[in-house]
């Protein structure tokens, strides 16, 4: 296992690797340079600098989250939702095929190991709403927002 941190626009990001793919991207309150940083995870960084300066709407790295077979389809319909848009937690639900299983479907979407590059921000409430995010709904927002996806809101009214 390989890690290095990332100082991104939302924050400090923890980049987790093996020796091939990204395994785990975390939100973190820490940061440390890093002496030798492995070129998957140079190659993230790198896609990760072309996303937060609007140059990049698609990853191309290798990733291998750790999940259940149920989870692991669940973010692969996540992945299929297109730059500067949403969806919600049931068309989701229908995109799976079962309109029932959306609480299990919005349970396996904020286990997301690897938010960003599996896109679990553009899953949003039925009603339009933000909701959770394991970075803060003030990220979520963030997201969205450099995306197109939501127009930006004022602090103040």
């Amino acid at each position: 296992m390989f890690e290095a941190f990332y100082k991104s626009p939302i924050g400090f990001l923890r980049i987790v690797s093996n020796e091939r793919d990204i395994i785990k991207i975390e939100f973190s309150d820490e940061y440390y340079k890093m002496r030798m940083i492995p070129v998957q995870i140079q190659t993230c960084i790198q896609q990760l600098d072309e996303y937060f300066s609007g140059q990049r709407q698609n990853f191309t790295i290798g990733i291998n989250p750790a999940g259940s077979e149920f989870q692991a389809k669940i973010w692969n319909l996540v992945l299929k939702i297109p730059y500067g848009k949403t969806i919600s937690y049931l068309g989701l639900a229908r995109d799976f095929g079962d309109e029932k299983a959306i609480r299990a479907i919005a349970s396996a979407n904020g286990k997301n190991p690897i938010p960003i590059i599996i896109p679990c921000h553009r899953v949003i409430g039925n009603d339009g709403s933000l909701t959770g995010y394991a970075g803060g709904l003030l990220k979520k927002q963030w997201l969205l927002e450099h995306e197109g996806a939501i127009q930006q809101k004022s602090l103040f009214w």
